[in-house]
């Protein structure tokens, strides 16, 4: 009578070899998380929202506290290159109100760590467990570049645009802003400038989901940069070449740096395409 195999022994030539130095009792790596719904995805970004808010507030009331300083710091930015070095306000409640602006801008920069915290809580259900120490790297990586952005925007960006503003005054007309005006661009290139040089960033994120990788990103390198430029133009205030090279210039080395970051950082081959047998 003819044995019959153990069904556990049937099918032992159907399944994929194990990789080397592996043990077939191993599981497949899940994410550190593992699988969330989408109402849970919901409650996770309600709640990582009310934290960075949260936290906003709070930087808000530490530059409250030194809000002297702060003021005379952005103020001697913004009347830079000004006749006169002074701006005007014609609205009773127009100085208060920016003075409570310039205290949430600079609450921005103070809570920017914490704020990114919340980003990488966000994203890390759908990492693996071995990304977690990538926590620490993420953080001070993205909250650095976010103020090293909103610097550069105000010593750099921002003094090449108004120079260009302020160019126009002559013997028939003087140059006399309103304080309002004035500092929304100066938010603008602030949040702009912080936004944009979060793009390593942004390429290790993705790269690490498997969206994009080091080469799809080479590749594309010449519709990168046309897309940079048109992202400069919408930036820049003005239609000055030098202002729109000197917020594009940034983001093209960036873009390189974002590759190199895919490429040292980016999703490796899935097991499945690595068990396949020739």
């Amino acid at each position: 009578m003819a044995l019959v195999p153990f069904p556990s022994q049937q099918h032992d030539e159907d399944l994929p070899a194990p990789k080397p130095g592996s043990s077939p009792f191993d599981e497949p790596e899940e994410p550190a998380e593992g699988r969330m719904t989408f109402l849970e995805h919901l409650d996770e970004l309600r709640k990582r929202i009310t934290h960075a808010v949260s936290a906003l507030f709070v930087g808000f009331l530490v530059a409250l506290a030194f809000i002297n300083q702060v003021v005379q710091f952005v103020y001697q930015r913004l009347t830079t290159d000004i006749p006169g070095g002074h701006l005007i306000y014609t609205e009773p409640g127009e100085a208060f109100i920016l003075l409570l602006k310039i205290a949430a801008l600079c609450g921005v920069l103070i809570a920017s760590p914490y704020i990114m915290w919340q980003v990488w809580l966000f994203i890390a259900p759908g990492l693996y467990s071995k990304e977690k120490k990538l926590a620490i790297p993420f953080v001070v990586a993205s909250s650095s570049l976010f103020i090293g952005g909103a610097a550069f925007a105000h010593y750099i960006v921002f003094p090449a645009a108004w120079k260009f503003f302020a160019s126009f005054s002559n013997d028939f007309i003087t140059f006399t802003p309103r304080m309002e005006p004035v500092f929304s661009l100066y938010v603008k290139l602030m949040l702009g400038m912080g936004l944009v040089f979060q793009m390593p960033v942004l390429m290790f994120v993705l790269a690490r989901l498997g969206i994009v990788t080091a080469g799809f990103l080479a590749k594309n390198f010449k519709f990168a940069v046309l897309l940079i430029f048109v992202v400069a133009a919408v930036i820049t205030p003005d239609s000055s070449p030098v202002s729109q090279v000197l917020v594009a210039g940034p983001m093209v080395g960036l873009y390189v740096i974002g590759i190199g970051v895919a490429w040292a950082f980016g999703k490796s081959k899935k097991p499945d395409q690595d068990d396949e047998q020739p």
